[in-house]
Formats: C-alpha cells, sequence, structure tokens
C-alpha cells in the first residue's frame, strides 16, 4: 500500500512530467486524448515544434511571442519551451535586444542536407544549364509536394537581374507552368483531391477557376508542355515540361521568359527543347536507378 509520502512523491511526479510536456520538453512521448481527439500520432510537443518551423518558414520578418500565439495557437507557455530549445540548439535566432525571432542557420544546414542527398540533382544540374545555354534564360528544377512547386536548383540567366534565389521556395501548383505540367499527369479526381477549396491568385492574371485550371491541363497533355504568362510573376511568361523518370511524375523543368523577351513561337520553340531535354533527363534517371 502506498504511504502518504509515496502518493505525494508520485503526485509531484506527474506534475512534473505534465509541466515539461507542456513547455515541449521532457524525454517521454506525449499521446493524449486532445492529439487522439485530432486525429494525431506520436509526440505532440515534436509536431509543435515542426509546425513553428514551418510559421517562420512562411514569414520574411522576425516574430515576436505574440504574434507567434496568434499564428499558431499555441499556448505561450508551451511557445516559451519550444522557442528556448530551438534557440539553444540553433534553430533559431533571437534579435539581440529584442524578443523576436527567426530561422536560425541549422535550418539552412538541414534544407542543403536533402539537396546534397538528391542522387537526381546533379543529373538535373547538367539539364539546367544546357537549357540556359540553348535559350539564355533562366531555367528552374521543381518537385511538387502537395499542392505547392519547391524550387530545387536554378541556373540563372546570365544577364538576370533577379539577385535572390528560388531555391527552396514553393509556389501554389496552379499558379505555375511546373505545377501546371505536373497536374496534368494525374487524374481529374486526383486534382480536385490535391486542390485547396479557393485557388488564389498572385497577380491579376492567375487562373483560379477550376474549369480554367482543367483547360490549361489538358492543353499541357496536347503539347507535351505547360505554359503561363504572369500568374505567378508580373512580366514574366513560363513554359515547364515533366522529368518523366516517376509516376505520376513529381518533377520538371521551366524557363522563366521575360514577356517583352519572347513572343508566341520563340514560347513553342523553347516548349519543344524542354520536351526534348526533360525526355532525356528521365532516360538517364532511369538508367541510372534513380526513383
Amino acid at each position: 500500500m502506498a504511504t502518504p509520502g509515496t502518493q505525494e512523491a508520485a503526485q509531484t511526479a506527474r506534475m512534473t512530467r505534465a509541466r515539461a510536456a507542456e513547455a515541449g520538453q521532457g524525454d517521454e512521448p506525449v499521446a493524449d486524448e486532445e492529439e487522439r481527439a485530432a486525429g494525431g500520432t506520436g509526440v505532440k510537443s515534436a509536431r509543435r515544434a515542426l509546425d513553428l518551423m514551418e510559421t517562420f518558414a512562411a514569414h520574411d520578418t522576425w516574430l515576436t511571442l505574440a504574434e507567434l500565439h496568434t499564428l499558431t495557437g499555441f499556448p505561450r507557455s508551451s511557445l516559451h519551451g519550444l522557442l528556448r530549445t530551438l534557440l539553444d540548439v540553433g534553430w533559431l535566432e533571437q534579435d539581440a535586444g529584442a524578443a523576436r525571432y527567426r530561422l536560425g542557420i541549422r535550418a539552412l544546414v538541414c534544407g542543403t542536407a536533402y539537396l546534397d542527398r538528391d542522387a537526381a540533382m546533379p543529373f538535373a544540374t547538367e539539364a539546367l544549364e544546357l537549357i540556359r545555354e540553348r535559350t539564355g534564360f533562366t531555367a528552374h528544377y521543381a518537385r511538387r509536394s502537395g499542392d505547392q512547386i519547391v524550387y530545387l536548383e536554378t541556373r540563372e540567366a546570365k544577364r538576370s537581374t533577379h539577385l535572390i534565389s528560388r531555391v527552396g521556395r514553393s509556389l501554389p501548383v496552379h499558379a505555375t507552368a511546373l505545377g501546371k505540367a505536373l497536374l496534368a499527369e494525374l487524374t481529374p479526381a486526383e486534382v480536385d483531391a490535391l486542390l485547396p477549396s479557393t485557388l488564389t491568385a498572385l497577380t491579376a492574371h492567375t487562373v483560379v477557376s477550376r474549369e480554367g485550371l482543367r483547360g490549361e491541363c489538358e492543353r499541357a497533355r496536347e503539347l507535351g508542355y505547360a505554359t503561363e504568362r504572369e500568374e505567378g510573376t508580373p512580366g514574366i511568361r513560363c513554359v515547364a515540361a515533366v522529368v518523366p523518370y516517376r509516376i505520376p511524375a513529381s518533377d520538371a523543368i521551366s524557363c522563366s521568359l521575360p514577356v517583352d523577351q519572347i513572343d508566341d513561337a520563340g514560347v513553342r520553340e523553347i516548349g519543344e527543347l524542354l520536351v526534348e531535354v526533360t525526355a532525356r533527363l528521365g532516360r538517364e534517371l532511369r538508367r541510372a536507378g534513380i526513383r
């Protein structure tokens, strides 16, 4: 039988574990009723830490505790613990003299490790350099992640004035030629299940109707490449073709074209070049056993 002393010790231990879990600390996995009700599994504090990192990645400014509380809905006590832990290990940085935070250098190290270990990237880089050499324009290699296109590699045009790398950045699939080329690989039902209920307009030219997007995908199937004009970025046209080494395709290559430097005939010529280069790249990747 437990004595009053042992009961008090057990209660103290339970309270300590509860406080540690609320602050995002402790070594034991937590799977409570709240998490199961939300359909989640695993460690709640780990999920919160990852959600917090994604929140920082989605914003290009310093964020305060109050702003993070509003954006995530996490209790302030949890945020304090998570921020302290992520700061200690270098995943976050704190503004000197102010309680503001942003991603730290460890996030960059982890992100570049993804590219370093992707066996397709050396082949993709050669293809991008060939396209830039043949066209004189900027070439991108990207991969679909859910309803987003993530840029994995870029070769800027030699006369480009674009000074910020797109590598690691993402855009909605419906607003890019890259995304449309990859959506064309899916069935209409798969596309409907993938897309959010409302398609966001990035510019005045973005196609935001499902009917219009279906038409764009059908056109991409007929041509072998997808196009868009100022849907993602004002003043820029894009042409893209998938890299056929997976089914359905997950990767694509695009060429970015200033609208005042290219006409429709030039777009068709570059589209045909992309189909040629991506088909060759797909064969090289399959021969190398890369999937």
